[in-house]
């Protein structure tokens, strides 16, 4: 039976391995730079000799302003100790052990006297502070790991999807900071929507389509999956939301509407007291009641502009429908009851 449930968590656990390009990072990180400076960082699913998420904030240690940097990895990831590293060579001796670390930074400095703070000189103090064997497997959920979470004041990584929910409720207990990459599905899940209703959580600047390098034995798929010109396996997905509770401008930029209310043009439920509109873009300026938005909507959310009412469901507990003028019922796909603020 063990046996057979570790086989399952090595499936799961090459399915949830997608390691996040610099480029992305980059230009997400850079909407909120004034948020780091004098804090501690923790990226808490991150590979310290493999992960972009490392580099960015080692690179920006002293931009940022950052006070620590925290890494660590779990001994499970399918990379850990087999990809090569910083330095160029096996994270092991053997290059097959897998072996869970943390890396700590405090201070880049210029160790190589070029006059420049850059990506050699984090090898330098890795070479000279390398990164420490952590007791366990380095699961975030793991009691080790919980103790750096309770001395991080931010956590920016891409976690596990298929733990996504379990990952967001540990930032929530522990009242932490946070900018992660998740599924735009997770929405959806029962545990993650009402923190957004409530404006505990929200979404970040970039959302929709995004690449990832995977796993040499990644299966291939027949969409959205290629080889580079390297071997490496890539996939990318269309879905891909950033999801933080760091303030930044665009959540504050209010949607700008030009449509008039009909009622011919907006229908209204069956089940509850409200119009269905199918495009974020045609939300009416002049309808002042709760209106049902696709929950592409959340890329576009104004707090200042519009209350978030409720998800998907109607008065009866049922999914929202209407009747079409032909006789026939239709059920929207997931809609977010939504109306502007008085």
């Amino acid at each position: 039976m063990s046996g057979n449930t570790n086989l399952q968590g090595a499936k799961k656990a090459k399915k949830d391995e997608f390691y996040t390009q610099m480029d992305d990072i980059a230009g997400e990180l850079s909407h909120y730079s004034h948020h780091f400076r004098g804090k501690t960082v923790l990226c808490n699913c991150d590979d310290p000799f493999e992960s972009n998420f490392f580099k960015y904030f080692a690179l920006n240690f002293n931009f940022l302003g950052l006070k620590k940097l925290l890494c660590t990895c779990w001994d499970g990831s399918p990379i850990t100790g087999r990809e090569l590293n910083l330095f160029g060579e096996p994270c092991t001796p053997d290059g097959r052990s897998r072996i869970a670390y943390k890396a700590e930074i405090t201070e880049v400095r210029d160790l190589t006297g070029d006059g420049a703070t850059d990506l050699e000189d984090v090898k330098v103090l890795l070479q000279r502070h390398r990164p420490e064997r952590l007791q366990g497997n380095g699961d975030f959920r793991s009691a080790e790991c919980i103790e750096l979470l309770k001395e991080a004041d931010i956590v920016v990584t891409n976690p596990p999807f298929s733990l996504f929910r379990e990952y967001v409720a540990q930032l929530m207990k522990f009242d932490k900071k946070f900018l992660i990459i998740g599924n735009q599905n997770a929405i959806t899940y029962k545990e993650i929507f009402p923190l957004i209703k409530e404006n505990k959580l929200w979404l970040g600047v970039k959302s929709g389509d995004m690449s990832f390098t995977v796993p040499e034995d990644y299966e291939e798929r027949e969409t959205r999956f290629w080889i580079d010109n390297n071997g490496q396996k890539w996939r990318s997905m269309g879905n891909i939301c950033w999801f933080t509770n760091l303030d930044h401008n665009k959540r504050h930029l209010p949607l700008d509407l030009y449509k008039r209310y009909t009622p011919e043009e907006y229908p209204r439920y069956d089940n509850y007291d409200a119009i269905n509109v199918d495009k974020t873009s045609e939300i009416p300026l002049d309808y002042s009641g709760v209106m049902g938005v696709p929950i592409t909507f959340l890329d576009k959310y104004c707090p200042e502009q519009f209350e978030i009412v409720e998800f998907r469901k109607g008065a009866d507990g049922k999914d929202l429908v209407y009747s079409s003028i032909g006789g026939g019922r239709t059920t929207p796909y997931f809609r977010i009851l939504i109306r502007p603020c008085r």
